[in-house]
């Protein structure tokens, strides 16, 4: 910084004038004793200053009277030119020109000046005037005006490494006598100007090695180190933290004492939360201290929670299941998992309610006449279908049957539940809108040809697959076919509906992907070479399983295969059943395992079930997962595995 006397009036209207004109980026100074905007400070004939003028005026190569310049350094700094030479700036505040050096091809040194953009803020400062580094001369009341001021002696790095509390000024190379040409080496350098300054450093650096280089960065690096979170405000601090990830937050927090205060912030772990899919935690508004001067995060809680009972899915010791003997050696044809309760519904005619706490057998349901095929539950509610031709609606607390609906003519073989209303499909190639509170049949809506394989209904519509090769949507209210999509050329086997698109998997192989509004067909999806047995739709992001042994992820927005599930540890039969989350996909199969995989890179994990009679007639027929627990119904159909349901726990605790 060069502090000048303030300009007068006309000198200002001059200055304005020569920028209208566009000044010349030379510079000549004024041999007269008056100051004007595009001359220096007067010269007070000081020794000083007659050694820096001759300085400057060896360096740019003119003929200067030593009475022109005086040059009382504040801060100055230098950077790369265009044309790769360097250049040295000395800001002026309150006027509005730059005056710099540049440093030649030759070594020398040429001064210019050049207009300055005035930029106002609010206080009339200069905004390009003041930059990280840059101090008002004090006195200047932050540059509102400059009128005759005093410099205050140049700060050295020596003084900002004394002035740090607890350190105190030491020798770094005790071990070594100083040269006796030391001080005087250092008072010349004292004397030399800024510029001067870098060039003596600059030549001195090229004169070191590199040890010496990094000895230099040791001493200097320190001292520069600034703590930004500290210093901002706590709205910024928080907006800076919110872009690192979970991981790296939790080291901040081990930083100090202030950034675990904002790492701990309850505001910042929600939004951390709801990105990787965490709903509200249970005990949100019980906040307390976490130790002397930090509160506790709820939802910091609820998020550490949550990875924990994903490393143990991933990585955490497989606990001894819980084994939930019944149905003896009959197959479990469906099952359900909602909350803590688990129903089994079996061809032995019965289906049985779970504690999946405890593992007790709590009701039997007993009633229908022919095997168990289809279920539904809704809390306390069951609805099952059966050979028989009916369908019951069941109490699970109570054991009761509180409806039978009558109505089909063959087996029920698949449902789906919405609110009160249940929709049936059947091999009487009809489906059946029911109330499940009156037990009144609502709707019928016949136009299939063959038995209805699955069904699904979202309040509004009702999508049916069949044996005749079809896809059917209808409006249940006008008991009415909208739509019959064709394009399979084998039996419907599994269908997908999130109110936009349809999803249907046939014996055919393929995969097709409908719009329900049009009744186009969007994509088909091909790379299975049999049938797929079981689909799950989750937004965009459709996991399908199939007889050919493998899992395949598909986008059904761009009918894209993202990634196919398998390898050397894929499974050895066909897949019965699956379930995904945000992270995993779980899969069963004939030959007696569970298997779990990354859904995002399409790795396998690890085996979470393997059977010991795997291979040899041992069968997972049907598994349904929560986020804590997963439950396995396992058997074989040649007495080789004990029919029962596994419980995996791999909850935590965190107190």
């Amino acid at each position: 910084m060069t502090c000048r006397r303030r300009p007068s009036s006309e000198e200002a209207a001059r200055v304005l004038a020569e920028e209208e004109e566009d000044v010349s980026a030379s510079w000549e100074p004024e041999r007269s004793g008056k100051g004007s905007p595009g001359s220096g400070p007067e010269a007070d004939g000081s020794p000083e200053q007659g050694a820096q003028e001759s300085v400057s005026s060896r360096a740019c190569g003119e003929q200067q009277e030593e009475e022109e310049e005086e040059e009382e350094e504040g801060s100055c700094y230098s950077e790369e030119g265009e044309d790769g030479s360097d250049v040295y700036f000395y800001y002026t505040i309150g006027e509005r020109w730059i005056d710099y050096l540049q440093r030649t091809e030759e070594g020398g040194l040429l001064r210019h000046v050049r207009p300055k953009m005035k930029r106002k803020s609010e206080n009339g400062l200069d905004g390009r005037a003041l930059s990280p580094g840059k101090k008002l001369c004090k006195g200047s009341e932050y540059g509102r005006t400059l009128g005759p001021c005093t410099p205050s002696p140049t700060t050295t790095f020596g003084d900002l490494r004394n002035a740090k509390p607890g350190q105190a000024r030491r020798r770094r190379i005790p071990s070594v006598a100083p040269p006796p040409e030391l001080q005087d080496w250092l008072r010349t350098f004292q004397r030399w100007s800024g510029p001067e300054k870098l060039l003596a450093l600059d030549e001195l650096i090229d004169r070191c090695e590199p040890s010496q280089i990094k000895y230099m960065m040791q001493v200097i690096e320190p001292q520069f180190q600034r703590d930004f979170i500290s210093l901002l405000p706590k709205e910024l601090a928080l907006y800076v933290l919110s872009f690192l990830e979970p991981r790296d937050l939790l080291r901040a927090a081990q930083t100090c004492r202030y950034w675990r205060v904002l790492a701990e912030d309850n505001l910042l772990w929600r939004e951390k939360c709801r990105e990787e899919g965490i709903e509200e935690p249970l005990n949100l508004r019980k906040r307390r201290l976490l130790s002397p001067g930090f509160m506790y995060s709820p939802w910091k809680f609820a998020f550490m929670r949550q990875h924990k009972i994903d490393m143990n899915w991933r990585s955490g010791e497989l606990k001894a299941p819980k084994v939930l003997k019944g149905h003896d050696d009959h197959v479990i044809t469906c099952l359900q998992f909602c909350g803590n309760r688990i129903v089994s519904g079996s061809d032995d005619n019965t289906l049985k309610v779970w504690s999946a706490v405890t593992g007790e057998c709590v009701q039997t349901l007993v009633g229908h006449t022919g095997g168990v095929w289809s279920s539904q539950m809704r809390d306390s509610i069951v609805i099952s279908g059966s050979t028989d031709r009916t369908l019951k609606v069941w109490n699970a607390d109570t054991g009761e049957c509180v409806h039978t609906l009558y109505g089909h003519t063959s087996t029920v073989r698949c449902m789906h539940l919405h609110g009160n209303r249940v929709v049936s499909g059947s091999r009487d190639a009809t489906l059946r809108l029911w109330d499940i509170e009156t037990g009144q049949c609502l709707h019928v809506l016949m136009g299939h040809v063959a038995a209805v394989r699955c069904v699904q209904y979202d309040g509004h519509k009702v999508v049916s697959g069949a044996y005749d090769y079809t896809v059917k949507v209808w409006d249940p209210e006008s008991e009415s076919c909208t739509h019959t999509l064709q394009g399979h050329t084998n039996r419907v086997y599994s269908l997908q509906f999130d109110g936009t698109h349809i999803v249907s998997g046939s014996l055919d192989t393929s995969i097709r992907v409908w719009d329900v509004e049009s009744g186009n067909c969007l994509h088909t999806l091909m790379g299975h070479q049999s049938l797929t047995s079981g689909m799950e739709l989750r937004d965009n992001i459709l996991v399908s399983g199939n007889a050919d042994s493998t899992v395949k992820i598909w986008d059904i927005k761009t009918g894209q295969c993202l990634q196919t599930l398998q390898g050397p540890s894929k499974h050895q039969s066909a897949v019965t059943c699956l379930q995904f989350s945000s992270k995993f996909v779980v899969t069963s199969s004939d030959d007696g395992t569970v298997k779990l995989w990354d859904l995002k890179t399409g790795e396998f994990v690890r085996n979470l079930v393997a059977l010991e009679s795997g291979g040899s007639g041992g069968v997972v027929w049907r598994i349904r997962a929560s986020n804590t627990k997963l439950v396995c119904a396992v058997g074989s159909r040649n007495g080789t595995e004990e029919t029962k349901l596994l419980v995996l726990d791999f909850d935590v605790d965190l107190k």
